[in-house]
């Protein structure tokens, strides 16, 4: 299904796109163009567009805003050094995408699409890819109930879009090592509900919980289990992996309360190719404190498509704290920030095909 072409009539000027993207930030500065697919029950999917990047006007019935059926993706375009611009890993974004959509009763966007409307995007908007250090393109594809209607029911009507932002580093100042706050009040998702779906509620949830773990002075939450507030999950937008003195590494598995991280993946991948012993296990937050203080536990990271790889220096929670390894960037971390940084790059062999070309 080819995207029809309609460009901004008032694109931003050339000299004020380079004053905004030499210094970006994360998540504040917006491309021209926008992409938009529509889904209706008697057409299925159709008007596949890319248009100037816009408002929406939408009624105050829309299903949306009542009943919260939504869902959204992060993935990243890269400008190589001979000048091409490659994807990392969409397909494993769209197959996320659906399996998003199929939790929250929604239509399945078909691969081919999700693809199709990211390449479309970034090809109208490339001239938007910071070419400072660390500089991307982030594309936000989501999808939204937009029938109008007040009644509790899979909506009939849908819109998907897919938006892009100029990102330089997810942490002002580069990549540094956090500190995290285990809320033992909150939990992020429980047995049979969203949490391996990634649906902006989810999000929502774990706001509380972050506003008290910046209250505490720490930079991001960590989230328990919900059954037995024990079992470290993931942080309010990242998974976790925990890096012991003999080497091996662990992060917890994919239960159905956590989200299946890309990055996670990915890493787990270059982890078993490099002869790491890699453990997906439980861990609990009373392993995590003993280990620590032991000497065990050397290192423990954070991961995922904004930040890619986070240090973890110190963690707290109501009556305890503890600081992991040095409280700096341990060599694992480093490694596998700096592998992945060389593929998404194109400066690195791409073995397992996770590099997607668009030009």
């Amino acid at each position: 299904m080819p995207f029809a072409f309609v460009p901004n009539a008032a694109p931003i000027p050339a000299s004020e796109r380079a004053a905004r993207i030499a210094d970006p930030g994360f998540g504040r500065v917006f491309t021209d163009h926008m992409a938009t697919i529509r889904w209706s029950d008697d057409k299925g999917w159709h008007e596949p567009t890319i248009t100037a990047r816009t408002t929406l006007t939408v009624d105050p019935a829309t299903a949306v805003l009542h009943y919260a059926q939504e869902i959204f993706e992060g993935l990243k375009a890269y400008r190589h050094d001979d000048g091409g611009i490659a994807l990392f890993r969409p397909d494993a974004n769209a197959q996320r995408f659906r399996d998003s959509a199929r939790r929250m009763a929604m239509p399945e966007l078909p691969d081919d699409l999700f693809i199709g409307s990211i390449e479309a995007l970034v090809k109208a908007d490339a001239d938007w890819i910071p070419s400072i250090d660390g500089g991307s393109l982030y594309l936000r594809p989501f999808m939204i109930a937009s029938e109008v209607f007040l009644g509790v029911k899979p909506a009939a009507e849908y819109l998907y879009m897919v938006l892009a932002s100029s990102a330089g580093s997810y942490w002002k100042g580069g990549v540094r090592p956090i500190s995290l706050w285990v809320s033992h009040d909150y939990t992020r998702a429980a047995p049979g509900g969203t949490g391996a779906a990634k649906c902006g509620g989810n999000y929502a949830t774990s706001l509380v919980a972050q506003s008290e773990a910046m209250r505490r002075g720490c930079d991001q939450v960590v989230f328990l289990d919900a059954t037995e507030r024990r079992w470290i999950e993931e942080l309010g937008g990242m998974n976790i992996f925990f890096v012991f003195d003999d080497g091996s590494i662990q992060t917890p598995p994919l239960t159905g309360t956590i989200l299946p991280g890309i990055t996670r993946a990915s890493i787990l991948q270059l982890a078993r190719d490099a002869g790491l012993s890699v453990r997906e296990e439980l861990y609990s937050i009373d392993q995590w404190r003993e280990d620590a203080a032991s000497g065990r536990l050397t290192e423990s990271f954070a991961c995922g498509t904004a930040a890619v790889v986070t240090p973890i220096a110190s963690v707290a929670g109501p009556d305890y704290g503890f600081t992991i390894g040095s409280g700096g960037t341990g060599q694992t971390t480093q490694r596998f920030l700096d592998q992945l940084g060389a593929i998404q790059r194109g400066r690195a062999p791409d073995p397992y095909g996770w590099l997607h070309p668009i030009v």
